[in-house]
């Protein structure tokens, strides 16, 4: 702080000083070198003076915006700023002092024109530093830095080649930009230019002596991205992707820097989420999430906790989900607190308890048995869970006055033909009959497969790579809508704070993707030789996954990625009916069905 007030001092004086001097026409090499010469008409006593009044002003004018106290970072646009600014109002002071006097110390309008002068003396060393510093390291642990090419010139671009350069150890050593912007052909930060556009990479790449490069646009979307790996594997260069946005919490490092994954390829949609409306509807209330240990339930409460709720209950029937769930939320897993809930709902008089004891505002219902292969060959555990399981959490909920109910759906009820879409549909249709019946917003929310999830095909995916192969995909032609978990639960969260009563809302999953490209993918991202094989069809499976049935119209009254859809009416006695069979699969199976096929009636009510 001294030093820069003691570089602004000097810069003051001498500003004061050949401002004046060239007013006297006096400014020569021989002049400023003898100021003391008898022939020099240089008010030099007027100009310490001035210089004084000028450092003083200075000094307490760059106190009240903490200039000295760094505020900002030295050199920087915003210091800057500051800068000029203390230095305007210390010049002002200082002209002021002097055009008030009845015998100015030196001609009125010069103090006006040390300001110009000044502003370059007290900046100049400020961007020298700024140069000086801003030099990359070198290396001293003796490792061998690998030369990257980074792909977009953006902010998130810039930032990591300054991270990289930062790095004592170099483990990246970046080369060159590339951008499609036409903009920035021109363009150089850090020492670093940008060569060309996309387009070229693979011969940029060449040219550069570069093997890997770096897709720095944490922006970009799943197609953009996509895009780029293919240019970049037909040019036979190793691909590394900077996270998106949302995964970016600390700021861009060169220590995020990762392979390229499937959710690269697939999940990276653009979300907008309007913070106000979910903020209105979550902070300072009472959240109870239920299968809260679960891939959905986990990062609902994650995503919760940021808008402020008085208290978040987290309800599973597994303890050790529970335990990691609040390990990865508070960093301490305290399973004695009251907000930990271990209950499963399958147990009427049990969630009634948990009803009553915690009193929730608003209930996100996760908990669910979503396997299709599996439920086939045990409906009536799906049954238990997804039917009965779901009949107990909104009748404890309306029991309590619950604000807001949401049941988490799936694009299996749109049309459905296995025992999991047949289940989760009557799960939409009995949360539209509470709905009715209650004082609180029923509503439910729909969509498609979640990348990343515990089961998915992704993870298959991976672990048969581990195994050395091959990849099992059921037909070629298949295809499956795709999100990230973030995402998804992002649209989840906004869904709750547009639905009206007894709605089924939609999220748009984008385009359908067949599952076979995603094999290749992940395949091509192994580098090895890793075969695929097509196993047919499994019982329960569609070729085309839909998220509206044949009857359901897409209406985006609110938000553009979520529609509004009709849900049929499932009166509780109907659910209760299927509750006598359970135990008979076969049986099970076919009272869902029945039921589905029933609320399909006009009157769009199941009865007993």
């Amino acid at each position: 702080m001294s030093v820069l007030i003691l570089i602004d001092a000097l810069a003051w004086t001498a500003a004061m000083y050949f401002a004046v001097a060239q007013r006297f026409e006096t400014l020569s090499i021989n002049r400023v070198l003898h100021v003391s010469d008898a022939n020099s008409k240089v008010p030099i006593y007027g100009v310490l003076v001035l210089a004084v009044i000028a450092i003083v002003s200075h000094v307490l004018l760059a106190w009240v915006v903490r200039l000295h106290q760094g505020r900002t970072a030295l050199g920087s646009f915003e210091e800057m700023f500051l800068l000029v600014s203390v230095i305007i109002g210390a010049g002002g002071i200082a002209t002021a002092s002097n055009a008030l006097i009845s015998q100015p110390y030196v001609p009125r309008a010069t103090p006006l024109v040390a300001v110009f002068i000044a502003v370059v003396f007290c900046a100049w060393p400020r961007g020298l530093w700024r140069i000086l510093v801003s030099q990359p390291l070198r290396s001293e642990s003796g490792v061998v830095s690998t030369p990257v090419m980074i792909v977009g010139a953006g902010d998130g671009g810039c930032e990591l080649v300054k991270s990289m350069q930062r790095d004592s150890d170099q483990h990246w050593r970046p080369v060159a930009f590339v951008d499609d912007d036409r903009r920035k052909r021109h363009f150089r930060y850090r020492g670093i230019r940008v060569v060309g556009t996309t387009e070229h990479l693979g011969r940029l790449a060449a040219r550069a002596g570069v093997k890997t490069v770096i897709l720095a646009i944490p922006s970009a979307d799943s197609v953009s991205i996509s895009r780029l790996n293919e240019i970049a594997l037909d040019a036979n260069l190793d691909v590394k992707v900077l996270p998106s946005v949302d995964e970016l919490l600390t700021g861009v490092h060169y220590s995020a820097v990762r392979d390229l994954s499937p959710e690269d390829l697939l999940g990276r949609h653009q979300v907008e989420i309007d913070v106000r409306s979910i903020a209105g509807y979550l902070a300072g209330k009472r959240v109870l999430v239920t299968g809260a240990g679960g891939s959905i339930g986990s990062e609902l409460c994650r995503q919760i906790i940021r808008y402020g709720p008085s208290a978040l209950l987290m309800l599973d029937r597994d303890e050790s989900a529970l335990h990691s769930l609040a390990l990865s939320i508070y960093g301490r897993a305290d399973l004695e607190s009251q907000n930990v809930v271990l209950a499963n709902i399958r147990e009427a008089d049990r969630m009634l308890e948990v009803f009553e004891q915690h009193r929730p505002d608003v209930v996100f219902h996760a908990a669910a048995l979503k396997h299709v292969n599996m439920l086939e060959n045990h409906a009536s555990e799906a049954v238990k869970t997804n039917v009965l399981g779901t009949l107990n959490v909104p009748e404890a909920a309306a029991t309590s006055g619950v604000e807001r109910f949401v049941n988490v759906s799936t694009d299996k009820a749109a049309d459905p033909i296995n025992v999991l879409g047949f289940t989760k549909r009557i799960a939409e249709g009995l949360t539209a009959a509470f709905a009715d019946r209650a004082s609180g917003i029923f509503l439910s929310v729909r969509f498609g497969n979640v990348l990343g999830t515990r089961g998915s095909v992704l993870r298959t995916f991976t672990a048969q790579v581990e195994a050395g192969g091959p990849l099992t995909v059921t037909d070629p032609e298949v295809t499956r809508y795709f999100m990230t978990i973030r995402e998804a639960v992002q649209l989840v969260i906004q869904a709750a704070a547009i639905g009206r009563d007894g709605e089924a809302l939609v999220l748009d999953m984008g385009e359908p993707v067949k599952i076979a490209d995603v094999a290749r993918q992940v395949a091509q991202q192994a580098h090895r030789q890793i075969d695929i094989v097509y196993t047919g069809l499994k019982p329960g499976e569609k070729m085309h996954e839909v998220l509206f049935g044949s009857d359901e119209l897409d209406v985006r009254p609110v938000h553009p990625l979520v529609s509004h859809v009709h849900v049929p009416v499932v009166s509780a006695l109907a659910a209760h009916q299927i509750q006598l069979h359970e135990e008979n699969a076969q049986v099970a199976r076919s009272a869902a069905s029945v039921c589905v096929e029933m609320s399909r009636q006009p009157s769009g009510s199941i009865a007993p």
